[in-house]
């Protein structure tokens, strides 16, 4: 959970940094009339798009688009955008100019379709060292530990690390859909997804690190927190998706969770508090590449996309703690079993 503090801070930092260079490029009198140009025929240059074709009745292009052509493939105002920005960036290198951004992104280069090919394959990165975490997790659980009676575990916060898992998961799967394909849906399930695990993160930091096991005190610590993020989710997604109060809900929850944890782990003996260090130091240390923004390296690893590959060897880590949780938490348990037998 202290790992989703950065997670909050680097939205609240990517915000500030898309709100502050968005308009960089789309100020540009060149590129703004290569959009219009392309609004009318259709064509850049010599390369036209088949999908532009005008609708019989003389109305916009992009409003007779059908949604599934929005969303298998780029529409006409996207290739229009895509290709005015290349020719435009072609030009600025010519004149020795900086890439600048367009539309509040850097100029990629596209793969297949891919809006953004590395931050896509870091995404999915992650996903997989998510999966790899939990099932080992799973694995330690109920084939190395040993088990009660009902084959249940003696670990207090084992479903709490599934759904973990499961969020997690759910929530690294929406980044890459996202950056594969920027519109409007992708980016509230994105939203929504880190607000989830965020929000979640946040439960489990306060019954972990305050050793919270009564069931009805569980209960009325968690049902405050799903019901305002479950407000919230609702609030960005049917209502107004308002970027500047969606930046303060992540990052109140995520600089509380870091504080817990940071807190448990100076006061408590557990053996691999180490770890807990580590993810929240080095977390910290790549946090400098959203800091220091750069355009994208030929196109593909802007500091965006390093960030989420950094996050890569921390997930790692993270769950790699949780298990030595259970193990640690098992023993502890079996311990005090046996002393009571005696």
């Amino acid at each position: 959970m202290a790992f989703h503090y950065w997670t909050a801070l680097f939205l609240l930092l990517s915000c500030l940094f898309s709100i502050s260079n968005a308009s960089a490029g789309d100020a540009d009198p060149d590129y703004r009339t290569c959009i219009s140009e392309c609004e009318i025929s259709g064509c850049v240059g010599q390369l036209c798009f088949p999908q532009c074709n005008s609708s019989s009745d003389g109305g916009p292009w992009y409003i007779q688009e059908p949604l599934y052509l929005q969303w298998k493939k780029w529409g006409c105002q996207g290739d229009c955008r895509y290709q005015c920005m290349v020719n435009r960036e072609r030009e600025r290198e010519t004149l020795g100019q900086a890439p600048v951004k367009y539309h509040g992104k850097w100029p990629f280069k596209r793969v297949l379709g891919i809006q953004e090919p590395a931050s896509v394959a870091f995404s999915v990165l992650n996903l997989a060292m998510h999966f790899h975490g939990w099932l080992s997790f799973f694995i330690t659980l109920y084939y190395k530990l040993p088990l009660k009676q009902d084959k249940s575990a003696y670990y207090e916060y084992v479903g709490l690390w599934h759904i973990y898992g499961l969020l997690s998961m759910n929530s690294w799967f929406w980044s890459a859909v996202f950056h594969s394909r920027d519109v409007d849906l992708t980016e509230r399930l994105d939203y929504s997804s880190a607000v989830a695990v965020l929000g979640f993160s946040l439960i489990l930091a306060i019954l972990r690190t305050f050793d919270i096991r009564v069931e009805a005190t569980r209960v009325m610590v968690s049902a405050p927190i799903l019901a305002f993020v479950t407000t919230h989710i609702l609030y960005i997604n049917f209502y107004k998706l308002d970027y500047g109060w969606n930046m303060i809900v992540c990052v109140a929850m995520g600089v509380t969770q870091l504080f817990l944890w940071a807190r448990w782990a100076a006061v408590s003996s557990h053996p691999s508090n180490w770890k807990l260090w580590v993810v929240v130091i080095a977390g910290g240390l790549a946090m400098l590449l959203e800091i220091y923004d750069f355009p994208p390296y030929e196109g593909y690893f802007d500091a965006h996309s390093i960030w989420h590959a950094a996050t890569i060897p921390l997930t790692i880590l993270w769950w790699s703690f949780i298990r030595d949780d259970a193990e640690f938490r098992t023993s502890s348990l079996l311990k005090k079993t046996k002393t009571k037998a005696k």
